[in-house]
């Protein structure tokens, strides 16, 4: 029997090796090991019983296997009822204001707008704006107060054109009234246009720019 055994765990490495799904191969496991438990059972000879601690390490086994299939198919549900879940929640934020982490943002109509977040005042905060290309395309100079605070873009390049709408990323470079650098944090705004779902986690579309669920830091009602 201890033979009959060893061959059904090299019929799962068998079934590993040809791509075969985890949860079938154990399946096939189980109805092979039932079988060749109840053939056994079944032409022991009377004068020479299967040895009892042999019989008990069998059924062992055997419940450990049905047990292994069970969980499979209890976790398979259970991931089902949770992307299903968070497929709803995501659909949520559908036409939803929201900010989140991130320095690039879309200039639309003339407009676009960061969440700048210093770490304490700055007396100078040097704000650069470059294009999809990583090409500067503005600059402002101006001092920020501790804490959120909107920043917004008209458009306005440095040679005094206007920008074409798209995306746009900025940095700023603070410093306080001592010449020690302040960190400053960035955030985008806008409205949710759409969900993203091919990925691994949901994305939330907004214009060009998708943002993962989880860097969400607020969200609003949509301006009327």
């Amino acid at each position: 029997m201890a033979d009959a055994i060893t061959s059904t765990g090299g019929t799962a490495a068998a079934a590993a090796s040809t791509g075969k799904t985890p949860s079938k191969g154990i399946a096939e496991n189980f109805d092979s090991f039932l079988m060749l438990l109840t053939t056994q059972l079944k032409n022991q000879s009377p004068l020479d019983p299967l040895d009892t601690n042999q019989f008990t390490q069998q059924l062992v086994q055997f419940a450990s296997v049905e047990q292994q299939l069970k969980s499979n198919a209890t976790l398979s549900a259970l991931l089902t009822t949770v992307k299903a879940s968070t497929t709803s929640n995501a659909a949520s934020f559908i036409g939803m204001q929201v900010t989140a982490d991130g320095a690039t943002t879309r200039l639309a109509n003339g407009s676009a707008r960061w969440v700048l977040n210093p770490a304490r005042n700055a007396s100078q905060a040097a704000i650069t704006i470059r294009d999809k290309n990583g090409g500067v395309v503005a600059t402002r100079t101006s001092a920020l107060t501790a804490g959120a605070q909107t920043f917004t873009w008209d458009g306005k390049t440095s040679t005094g054109t206007t920008a074409p709408d798209g995306d746009y990323t900025i940095t700023v470079a603070a410093l306080d009234s001592s010449g020690q650098g302040v960190p400053v944090k960035t955030e985008i705004a806008g409205r949710v246009d759409a969900v993203d779902m091919t990925g691994d986690t949901p994305q939330l579309v907004i214009g060009s720019i998708r943002v993962p669920l989880g860097s969400v830091k607020t969200l609003g009602l949509p301006a009327i």
